[in-house]
């Protein structure tokens, strides 16, 4: 007979257990494959086997969308990419103007064996990108951006409005260097967005109104808190690397990806 004290006693030594688990839980590591522009695909592929990185979102330049890139493309990629063991979850598109943007987003996501497309989209298009999406069984997060000129998507606010009647299938592809760029603050814009992220890219930047790229730690946008309240939020997506610098990059990547592990 399993007495009051007996329960009390199991019920919690249960919840302590899952807990601990909960604490346990590690955050996943990948990288942005723009980080890589400047290497071919094999080359990147070579950094990436070195670094034990097996998940990526692919957004090298060649495959976005205004880039009008082929179907040959991401099946050459993908294949190669199975080969070294690494699975590419997220497919960045760049912008959706209309249904023919729409329609490769969702094809080249799909031969990439992607569960997420990134980009950007307004207006009416959204819905539309809602409802082929739901139907895909995919989703979408809308990314934030600093440019020098006004862009739609600078601030969580920005992000949330966009998502305001919206399914779950919508969401945020936050970027925390970007977001530092528009001078917001980042551990704010991940309290506001977790329940909306499908993606998060990893970055840090000299400073706000600009965006020059520093490493992981060295700028202004508070990686390990960031970081801290993934956890928090029970974050259970990517957290992507990204490093946006031109020339060769192979060993500033290495650091930030030693740097993100001990936070994870």
């Amino acid at each position: 007979m399993i007495t009051r004290r007996t329960f009390i006693s199991t019920t919690a030594s249960i919840l302590a257990s899952s807990a601990v688990a909960t604490a346990a839980q590690k955050l996943d590591l990948g990288i942005g494959t723009y980080t890589y522009h400047s290497l071919s695909i094999d080359d990147m592929i070579v950094q990436l086997r070195r670094l034990r990185i097996l998940e990526i979102e692919m957004s090298r330049g060649e495959f976005m969308l205004f880039s009008h890139p082929s179907p040959e493309m991401f099946a050459s990629v993908k294949s190669k990419l199975d080969r070294a063991g690494i699975q590419c979850v997220s497919y960045y598109t760049a912008t959706i103007k209309d249904d023919g943007d729409l329609d490769n987003a969702v094809r080249f996501a799909k031969m990439l064996g992607s569960r997420n497309v990134t980009g950007d989209a307004t207006g009416d298009i959204l819905k539309r990108i809602d409802q082929r999406l739901t139907a895909e069984g995919l989703t979408f997060g809308i990314h934030n951006h600093y440019f020098k000129q006004k862009f739609a998507y600078e601030s969580p606010e920005d992000v949330l409005r966009a998502l305001s009647g919206l399914s779950n299938t919508m969401g945020a592809s936050l970027d925390v260097g970007h977001i530092a760029s528009c001078g917001y603050d980042t551990v704010d814009a991940v309290r506001k967005l977790a329940p909306h992220l499908k993606m998060v890219h990893l970055k840090d930047v000299q400073a706000s109104g600009g965006e020059v790229n520093v490493l992981l730690g060295q700028g202004i946008a508070r990686i390990p808190e960031v970081m801290s309240e993934l956890h928090k939020v029970n974050y259970g997506g990517l957290v992507a690397i990204e490093y946006e610098h031109e020339g060769s990059v192979e060993e500033d990547v290495r650091i930030e990806v030693e740097y993100a592990r001990k936070l994870l």
